[in-house]
């Protein structure tokens, strides 16, 4: 019987702090499916690595020299749409957050993440996922003001909790935790593809495109 192989995920690491860098590089080449091609300690020579190495997936700092993570995030997805990247940083402050949500990146994760997590949260990215991290999301909750608190008329937008069945708003505070599909469906104790489509229909009902702005919304409009 034939094995087949899975495709090595390629990995850039953008990060201005050679130390972390290193460290980045050697704790991600410990675990099987990830390669690592390349690494800049600045967002001009990270852009020319992403435009000749294609990676899979940017590790992306946002405190960096000269351009910073998010105009670099901006420009790499201008210029390679395919390439996903993962806003990876230490600074919560509140406009940071603000511009990290804005900036279309997949991902958005803090730097003391577990290594397996964020393993996971790079095959997970490859494949198509976006993810949030829980600290960005209880941010963004404290950002954005509670429904109560301002003066919305009926028809300005629909009641996105009205619209969701019990079970989606189960999956959609999975979601807001930073839950992948596979760990919502170890959680609910359902298949995969169950999860899936659970994702797919509050997506649907919310209006949103992807799990980071269906996770955003949440917050936003006290869904969940």
């Amino acid at each position: 019987m034939t094995t087949v192989l899975q495709k090595e995920v390629s990995v850039i690491i953008i990060e201005d702090y050679k130390l972390t860098r290193m460290g980045l590089k050697s704790s991600l080449e410990e675990f099987e499916g990830i390669s690592v091609v390349g690494e800049s300690e600045d967002a001009e020579k990270g852009l020319i690595l992403i435009n000749r190495l294609k990676p899979d997936v940017v590790l992306m700092d946002l405190g960096l020299p000269g351009i910073n993570g998010i105009e670099a995030t901006n420009r790499a997805k201008q210029e390679n749409p395919d390439v996903k990247i993962i806003i990876l940083t230490s600074h919560e402050r509140d406009e940071e957050v603000l511009a990290a949500l804005g900036s279309g990146a997949n991902a958005y994760c803090l730097k003391d993440i577990e290594p397996n997590a964020l393993v996971n949260v790079i095959k997970e990215v490859a494949k198509g996922a976006c993810w949030l991290d829980p600290v960005i999301a209880k941010v963004a909750l404290k950002l954005f003001p509670k429904p109560e608190n301002i003066r919305i008329s009926s028809n300005q937008f629909s009641d996105g909790r009205s619209q969701l069945t019990e079970r989606e708003l189960e999956v959609l505070r999975l979601l807001v935790k930073g839950k992948s599909n596979t760990e919502i469906a170890k959680d609910l104790i359902v298949s995969v593809h169950t999860a899936k489509a659970h994702v797919c229909s509050i997506l649907q009902k919310l209006c949103v495109d992807d799990r980071v702005q269906a996770a955003v919304k949440a917050v936003k409009e006290n869904i969940v």
